[in-house]
């Protein structure tokens, strides 16, 4: 699958062994490129089992789509499309994710905003992007959104946490009504 992988081997076996005086590629490898290349393979073997990675073009391993299929709580049921671009300045800035599933949930907008800290590039709370997060934080954070990390105290869609605080069946009753109509 990682042609990426293959296209920079050649790429540096072509380096060494291109003629005396011949002159080097112009082409280069972007630093975003080279880390994408190990943190999608590394990605890849550490998936949660609710997750699933796929990219339309694997050449471009910058851009590419997350669905996540709860098993347990409030989404269980539903399947939820993410999708992540990799800016040219990663990984002094995080990932942009948007999610494509309309959704009723307190930390993510119905017009596909999210509310999770490391997407945040800076945050006063110290839990915002650094460098040193890969993508596979993003992928568990994301996963996490249905779970543990499900916040109602700081939400970004007020009307939905407000929701669940009224009257909690009926906020799980209008999510199970969305999953119906969005999230299949």
């Amino acid at each position: 699958m990682l042609t990426l992988a293959s296209k920079l081997k050649r790429d540096d076996a072509g380096k060494t062994g291109r003629a005396p005086g011949a002159p080097e590629s112009t082409h280069r490898i972007s630093i975003r490129d080279r880390l994408l290349t190990k943190e999608v393979a590394e990605l890849e073997a550490n998936l949660p089992s609710t997750c699933k990675a796929s990219f339309p073009d694997e050449d471009k391993l910058h851009h590419f789509q997350l669905a996540v299929s709860p098993d347990e709580g409030y989404y269980q049921s539903g399947k939820f499309h993410f999708e992540i671009d990799v800016p040219e300045a990663y990984n002094m800035v995080p990932p942009k994710v948007r999610c494509l599933t309309r959704i009723w949930h307190p930390n993510i907008t119905e017009n596909g905003e999210i509310c999770l800290s490391l997407l945040r590039e800076h945050s006063i709370d110290g839990t915002g992007w650094a460098p040193t997060r890969t993508l596979k934080d993003v992928v568990w954070g994301l996963n996490s959104l249905f779970t543990d990390l499900l916040n109602f105290d700081d939400p970004l869609n007020i009307d939905a946490a407000e929701h669940h605080l009224r009257d909690k069946e009926d906020f799980r009753s209008k999510v199970q009504d969305y999953i119906k109509s969005y999230a299949r």
